[in-house]
């Protein structure tokens, strides 16, 4: 197995912890363990993609895992903050329902022989949904750190609430767009015919 897919599936196997310390209220600074964690992994993202394409390492098994890999940091992340009351339940229905769809277009084409890459939609979206987890990540840390009030008295609870609600809506627009891209790339996958 080759560098950037150790990278990949070291990523999902940080998804767990992260999820421990976004629910784990009893550990100190909990949020700032999950960012530190959300961050590292996005850095795997990051660099498998580099050393794959600088070092001609791409190959099936990492086009495959490599979003699957994305999508599951992703959507925990999410569903904790379901659970935080920091994000609504539409948007990970949404993102979801997308999810859902994009794998099961890649599993026809898998058993037509074609594996299908990420389109720029799909890393845009990709890129836009981490940037959201960032953001609520970074402002929940700093509101363990120094409380509500303290935030309240310079209006930056609602201030940074507003915009992490605002990330994730976009987030969300762009999750939409880019899987009506992807259905429409890949109709062909789609016969009823057959």
């Amino acid at each position: 197995m080759n560098t950037p897919n150790k990278l990949t599936i070291l990523r999902i196997c940080l998804v767990p912890f992260m999820v421990f310390f976004l629910t784990a209220d009893f550990v100190p600074f909990h949020y700032l363990w999950a960012l530190i964690i959300f961050a590292a992994a996005s850095v795997t993202d990051a660099i498998d993609g580099h050393l794959a394409r600088k070092h001609n390492l791409i190959t099936d098994f990492g086009k495959f895992l490599d979003p699957l890999a994305d999508k599951i940091l992703v959507i925990s992340a999410l569903v904790c903050f379901v659970e935080m009351h920091a994000c609504s339940s539409i948007v990970v229905i949404i993102v979801l329902a997308r999810e859902f769809l994009v794998s099961a277009l890649r599993l026809v084409a898998v058993g037509e022989g074609k594996v299908i890459a990420a389109s720029n939609w799909g890393k845009l979206k990709t890129v836009s949904q981490m940037v959201a987890v960032i953001w609520e990540l970074v402002f929940w840390s700093v509101y363990s750190v120094v409380g509500e009030a303290a935030m309240a008295e310079y209006h930056l609870f609602s201030t940074g609430y507003g915009i992490g609600e605002a990330l994730l809506w976009i987030s969300t627009i762009l999750t939409v767009i880019s899987g009506v891209d992807y259905v429409w790339k890949n109709r062909s996958f789609i016969n009823p015919a057959k």
